[in-house]
Order: C-alpha cells, then structure tokens, then sequence
C-alpha cells in the first residue's frame, strides 16, 4: 500500500535532528535541568535555613554572582572558536558541580559568595556551549533541534521541579543538601556523557594563531568576513543582540511580574500564580515543535517578529485589563496575558536563535554567538526591576510595556534584513542558502 504524498511519517516528525550525538546531548539537557530543577527552588531556602543568611546578604550574594555570570558566554565563546566544544563543556560542567560542593564547606558569608560567584561563570558559559554544540551537530535541522530540546528541557525543568517540593516536604537540613547533592550528581552524570559525544564539524579552526575556515576559502563560512571577525566591531550585531535584552523580558513577565501583579493589581486568587507557570510550561511542550517549522531559515525566521509582536501588545493589553473587573474577569484576563507571553516567548526564542546564529560569520561563530549570550544575562539584572516597576506604575503601564516590545521587534525586523553586499564587512547574508547536511552550501 502506497503512502500518501506528502506525509511524513510520525517516527520522522519525532525524530532529533543530529544523529546519535545530538540525541545523547538532548539527555545531557534534560539531565541538567532535572538537577537544576532539584536545586533552583531550594537555593534561597538554603541560603536562609541552613547557611542563616540575612536577606540582605542573600541579595548581595546573588548580586554578585549575576555580574561574574555576565563574562561566562563571550568568554565561552571566543574559547570555543580555539578549542573543542565538548570538551570545553566537560570544564564547564564539572567546574558548576565542584563550585555547588564547596557551598558544603562553609556557612560564612564572604565563602558563599565567592562559591556561588565562580559557579556563576561556568554556569552562564555552559548555556552558550550547548548552543553552538547544537549549531554545529544539526546543521540546516538547527532551528527544530532546539525546539525539541527546550521542549526537553521543560519536561526535565518540571520534573526536578516536583522533586524538590517533595523533598522539602521533610523541612532538614539534611533534605537541602541532599538537593544539592543530587545536582551536583546530575554535573557528574552529563560531563561523562558528554564526553561520548563526538566533536561536531566547526566552521572553522585556528591553527598557530591563525583562522582557517573549515570549508577553506570562498565557503559560506567566511563569506562577508575577514578571518577573525570581532563581534565587538559588527555595529549591526551589537545592535541586533542590544534589542534582544528587551525582547527576553518574556521571561521577568512570566517569572516576576505576573505574580506580584496578581497579587497587588487584581482581584484574582494568589493561587493563580503558580498556574501561571504551569500553563506556560504546558504551552512550550505542545507548541514549541511544531512552530519550529516556521522558522528553518533566516528570512522565515525574520518573518516571525511581525506575529512576535502581536503577542507582546496582547498580553499587554490582557494584563492592562485584568486590573478593571471582578476576580473572574481577572483571572480569563491574566489567564489570556500568560498565554500571549508564552507565544511569545516561544516566537521569540525561535527567531532569537535562528538569526543569532545567521548572522554570526562561520569564521568566529564562537565569539558572535557569545557576545549574543550576553542579551539573557542583562535580561536577568535589568528585567526584575523593570518588570518591577511597572507592577508600582499601574495598569497603563502594561500597554505601553507592549507598545515598547512591539517597537523593538519592528526595529530588529528592519535591522536584520537581506544585504546584497559581496565582500564587503558586514554580517553573513541572511538569504545565503543553506543545503549541505552539515549546515554547509
């Protein structure tokens, strides 16, 4: 019996682009997450509980650890276009899980704080790692291959998630380090695995001092770049990652402002907070595949900030509007808002990674997608207190929250479109076609 043109097999749909590699660096991710999840929620309990941190120091504590964390991804980056990514992630791992076991070793504050600032730095670098990691193994497939890995990644997000709230349940010390110890397990478990994995083809090496694009001369690898490429002199690049640290802001949205809000701007339940997250959560893992088709190359992927932007005024408006009715009508308003944000956080995290690494000249691909890494990182120390101040401001400023997201989307649209310029310094165009297995022409 003939099968219907056209269709894809369920098994192909399902399939994780990369081979064997890519499939063994999906379990590393959800392995990562999973103790990550185990870790994340206790941490601060920790800190106060067993450590008996004020929350002055706590906050300093982590102050600190965000600053050092921003050196982590151009630093992973510029190592990785000199030496292998997985071995480079190996460090990274196991130096995340010897900086968590020193935080055993000590109840004082300065000790703390220095374990947690250099668990920092590896911590931030080890995302940017993954990343090329997965630009490299998958090729052309790179924009569904990180579909299925932040679906992954949620699933395992959830799971040690749920796992520390059963074990906290016991309320010991003993129950946090236990949590601790089992991430630290989980550090252990992913850098043997990673080291199984074989080295992905790189567009390019350095040999004695000197760039050699991996396809030689004339490839799409060093087309539009002279060799060595700095990411800080590509005003376009500086540009388009400048926008991105507004456009992250979904996170501190999901994360921060919508509970504080449901709590001092509607009358919807406090108990809806959490359910947030968890329609978020759900959200991710039923569409972040399938959306991933819309965008497999650059120009779909530019495509995609004219709906990315739709999504951000509607959840503005959404909040705006749970803060005027009664707690039902706050709670489909805030429930409508959480759900516009977490399209956009998925619209935008595809376009995000797809022209990240687009415009990123094979030549220094390492460095580039580092000096991107640092758009999450500034998200992270400037989101919190925009999100938080917004909150402070009242309804309207949820609108004009949109309207500002709307506007960068717009300008990065216009930013990142086609140069038909040959030889000339600039980013790799956007239309170069892509129809090598290995991301090659």
């Amino acid at each position: 019996m003939k099968k219907e043109a056209g269709r894809v097999p369920f098994a192909r749909r399902l399939a994780v682009p990369g081979g064997r590699d890519g499939r063994r660096m999906l379990v590393v991710a959800v392995i990562d997450k999973i103790g990550t999840g185990l870790w994340a929620g206790a941490s601060t309990l920790y800190f106060i509980y067993v450590a008996h941190l004020s929350v002055a120091q706590i906050g300093t504590l982590m102050g600190v650890s965000g600053v050092l964390g921003v050196a982590g991804p151009p630093l992973a980056g510029r190592l990785a276009d000199r030496f292998p990514v997985t071995r480079l992630l190996v460090v990274a791992q196991l130096a995340r899980g010897a900086a968590l076991l020193a935080l055993l070793t000590s109840h004082e504050f300065l000790p703390l704080m220095l374990y947690s600032a250099l668990g920092a730095l590896p911590d931030r670098a080890s995302s940017v790692l993954t990343k090329l990691f997965a630009a490299r193994v998958a090729g052309p497939q790179r924009t569904r291959y990180q579909a299925v890995q932040r679906t992954a990644v949620n699933i395992g997000w959830a799971v040690g998630g749920g796992g520390a709230a059963a074990v906290l349940t016991v309320g010991t010390a003993s129950a946090y380090q236990v949590l601790l110890l089992a991430n630290v397990a989980s550090y252990l478990v992913i850098a043997a695995l990673t080291l199984r994995c074989a080295e992905p083809p790189s567009p390019s090496r350095v040999v004695a001092g000197r760039h050699v694009p991996a396809d030689g001369p004339g490839s799409a690898a060093s087309a539009g770049h002279a060799p060595g490429s700095s990411p800080w002199r590509d005003r376009r690049y500086l540009a388009f990652t400048g926008t991105e640290v507004w456009l992250f802001l979904d996170d501190s949205l999901l994360q921060v402002a919508f509970p504080l809000w449901i709590v001092h701007g509607t009358s919807a339940p406090v108990g809806l907070a959490p359910l947030v997250l968890v329609l978020n959560s759900v959200l991710v893992v039923a569409l972040q595949v399938p959306l991933s088709r819309f965008a497999e190359t650059p120009a779909a992927a530019r495509r995609l900030l004219l709906p990315l932007s739709v999504a951000f005024l509607t959840g503005g408006a959404a909040l705006a509007a749970s803060a005027a009715g009664g707690p039902w009508f706050a709670t489909g308003a805030v429930l409508v808002a959480a759900a516009a944000f977490t399209l956009a956080e998925i619209l935008h995290s595809l376009a995000s990674w797809e022209l990240s690494v687009a415009l990123a000249p094979g030549g220094a691909q390492g460095a580039y997608l580092g000096v991107h890494g640092l758009a999450q990182s500034a998200q992270r120390s400037l989101g919190p207190v925009v999100v938080g101040a917004a909150v402070g401001a009242g309804p309207l400023a949820w609108p004009v929250l949109g309207a500002s997201l709307v506007a960068a989307c717009l300008f990065q649209r216009r930013l990142v479109r086609p140069r038909e310029r040959v030889g000339a310094p600039g980013p790799v165009l956007l239309t170069a076609p892509r129809s090598g297995r290995d991301g090659t022409p």
